[in-house]
């Protein structure tokens, strides 16, 4: 997606910048309110009255030829810059053309942030094209995985690469499908037309959405209905120091490191009218920018297919089949997944003022993972990658939380394309947050990584880094996010 030999200082630059505007657009976002577009919801009413589903998620206009242009149009001008700055790899004919359409797909060796994060954020564009052109999230995964496709063997002169496949593919849906509804958050905010500056940050959060709001005028200019879910999102600004760093590696590591971490829960389950009824109505998303080596994580995950539930009178939930992305560097080690999994997200309300949110997920995807050894980019290894999270939230009140999330991530020699091995990650982080004054509030943080591996040449390895952080936190409108449904006829928590 971008220059293999890009200059890191330039992405954690880009990292630092990307995430500040991602949340002063949901800062402000909190301070002035929104409600759909009512031209859009009473679009989608009457659709949904109709008895078609799919389309009452569309804006009133939609196309299916325009996200087909504007996929085909981006890969040209993507292969044309990277001949200027790559040469050769991106010198596609029609004889390499042919040849990779005949020819077998391989596993590349790309530099590793190229396979496992930029190559998603390419499939979040091309999926961000069919949505922002009014399709559904599956008919718009469907243009992501062909517009993958079309680049693995059109885009580049090497042979095609299923693990870019997967990634950009299946992995940018899930990366896509947030940054689009992010970015409709944005622009929702009850204006017949939102300002300038709100349709400028929306543009960068989701820059397909921006490009065809602005290339084809008010034709694309609904905006996605989201029906209000409620959610919660969290600006951190702070620094870390290292805490452990056990056997240490070849890399410099730099032990205090400042940092910026965005999080969004999305469609919290608890209100009775936001039942589930389109894929990623609810999703979490985080995205952590270390001054220590640019882009810490990206860690994205939505329900596709599911139902609500209740449990007496205390416990809202949705469980079903989940879309997960994952990328993890934390100047060490890095590890990355595409994976689906069946799980659950609830809230337990177990007094007026205190309530336990969480999410349970098991499952399998495709992964990578291998150590920072110094400048070698493409020492990294894949597989078939088993994956395990538990996120639990307290929230005390409006004054104080605690989080806890602990994530598993075991990658096999299964569909490996080397001889053989096999890494388990580990990352757990706890936090405590309390409340200042309004949104204001200071939160304490200590996240430990870990990475065993085994290998027939290297024999048994283990790598460690823990870090403890202190950071400013500003509080989405939600406060800690508890979900209350007590004024709801029946409803008792």
């Amino acid at each position: 997606m971008t220059a293999r030999n890009a200059p890191d200082r330039a992405r954690r630059r880009a990292g630092f910048l990307g995430t500040i505007l991602l949340a002063a657009s949901f800062a402000a976002l909190a301070e002035e309110g929104g409600s759909p577009d009512p031209v859009v919801q009473a679009a989608e009413q009457e659709a949904a009255n109709s008895g078609h589903p799919d389309t009452a998620e569309s804006p009133p206009r939609r196309s299916f030829l325009v996200p087909a242009a504007d996929i085909v149009a981006f890969d040209l001008l993507l292969n044309l810059v990277n001949r200027r700055v790559d040469g050769s790899d991106y010198d596609s004919s029609w004889e390499t053309i042919r040849r990779n359409a005949r020819g077998p797909w391989v596993v590349d060796d790309d530099p590793f942030a190229i396979n496992q994060l930029w190559h998603p954020y390419q499939g979040a564009a091309y999926q961000g094209f069919a949505r922002s052109a009014g399709l559904g999230f599956w008919q718009s995964f469907a243009y992501t995985f062909a517009g993958s496709v079309l680049w693995e063997i059109a885009g580049e002169a090497t042979p095609p690469s299923r693990n870019d496949q997967i990634a950009s593919g299946i992995g940018g849906n899930f990366l896509g499908e947030p940054l689009f509804r992010m970015a409709a958050m944005v622009l929702g905010n009850g204006d017949t037309k939102p300002g300038f500056w709100r349709q400028l940050v929306a543009a960068g959060i989701s820059p397909s959405t921006g490009f065809n709001r602005l290339a084809f005028g008010d034709r694309f200019d609904s905006i996605f209905d989201d029906g209000e879910p409620a959610y919660f999102s969290r600006l951190q600004i702070g620094a870390s120091g290292t805490a452990q760093n056990d056997p240490g590696t070849s890399t410099r590591l730099r032990r205090n490191e400042g940092l910026v971490d965005f999080s969004l829960d999305y469609g919290l389950p608890g209100k009775s009218d936001d039942s589930l009824k389109r894929p990623f109505d609810y999703f979490s998303f985080q995205i952590t920018v270390s001054s220590g080596g640019g882009f810490e994580s990206v860690l994205t995950r939505g329900i596709l297919v599911g139902a609500d539930y209740e449990a007496g009178r205390r416990v809202r939930g949705l469980w079903g089949l989940y879309g997960a992305y994952d990328y993890i560097a934390p100047q060490t080690f890095r590890v990355s997944s595409t994976a689906l999994g069946l799980g659950t997200t609830a809230q337990w309300s177990i007094t007026d003022s205190t309530a336990l949110q969480g999410t349970a997920l098991l499952g399998a995807g495709y992964g990578a993972v291998g150590t920072i050894n110094g400048a070698d980019e493409n020492d990294y290894h894949y597989g078939i990658a088993p994956v395990a999270l538990t996120a639990l939230r307290a929230n005390f009140g409006d004054r104080s939380s605690i989080d806890v999330t602990a994530r598993d991530y075991f990658v096999s020699r299964v569909a490996a394309a080397d001889t053989g091995g096999h890494d388990n990650i580990v990352r757990a982080d706890a936090s405590f947050t309390m409340r200042l004054r309004r949104k204001h509030a200071i939160s304490i943080k200590y996240l430990w990584n870990h990475r065993a591996a085994s290998y027939p040449d290297l024999g048994d390895r283990t790598q460690t880094r823990a870090t403890v952080g202190l950071f400013y936190t500003r509080l989405g409108h939600d406060r800690f996010g508890t979900v209350d449904w007590s004024g709801e006829a029946g409803s008792s928590p």
